[in-house]
C-alpha cells in the first residue's frame, strides 16, 4: 500500500526541525482541499503517513511548510520580512507506492527531492 510521508531537517543548525508546521492539500485545477496540518515531532517527522490507505490517491499535492513561525523560535536575530516564511511544494503521486518528500531548510535556502 502506497503512503506519503515527510521529514523537515535544519541544515542550518545540523538537526532535526522540531515543531514545524506542515499542511497538506490536494490540488485540482485552481482548487485547494485541505487534507490535513501537521507538526514536525523531535525527529524532525510526523509521527504517522500524512496519506495511507483508502486516503492514499494518485493526482496532485501541495506541502506547504509553515518555515516563518519555527525560524523565529530557532533564530530569533532573524531579520523580518524573513526571506523564508511559507514553503509550497507541489508534486505528483502516479502509483501505489511510498513516496517520501523531505524539506532540507535553512534561513535562505531550501531543497527538496523524492526519498525512500
Amino acid at each position: 500500500m502506497g503512503k506519503l510521508t515527510t521529514h523537515v531537517l535544519d541544515t542550518a543548525l545540523g538537526r532535526p526541525a522540531e515543531g514545524l508546521e506542515i499542511e497538506l492539500f490536494r490540488v485540482s485545477g485552481n482548487t485547494h482541499e485541505k487534507i490535513g496540518s501537521f507538526t514536525t515531532n523531535a525527529d524532525g517527522r510526523v509521527s504517522a503517513p500524512l496519506l495511507e490507505g483508502k486516503a492514499f490517491k494518485t493526482g496532485t499535492y501541495e506541502l506547504v511548510f509553515h518555515a516563518g513561525p519555527y525560524l523565529d523560535r530557532v533564530l530569533p536575530c532573524l531579520a523580518n520580512p524573513k526571506f523564508l516564511d511559507q514553503i509550497p511544494l507541489r508534486f505528483g503521486i502516479s502509483d501505489d507506492s511510498h513516496y517520501h518528500v523531505p524539506l532540507l531548510l535553512s534561513p535562505y535556502s531550501y531543497s527538496t527531492y523524492r526519498g525512500s
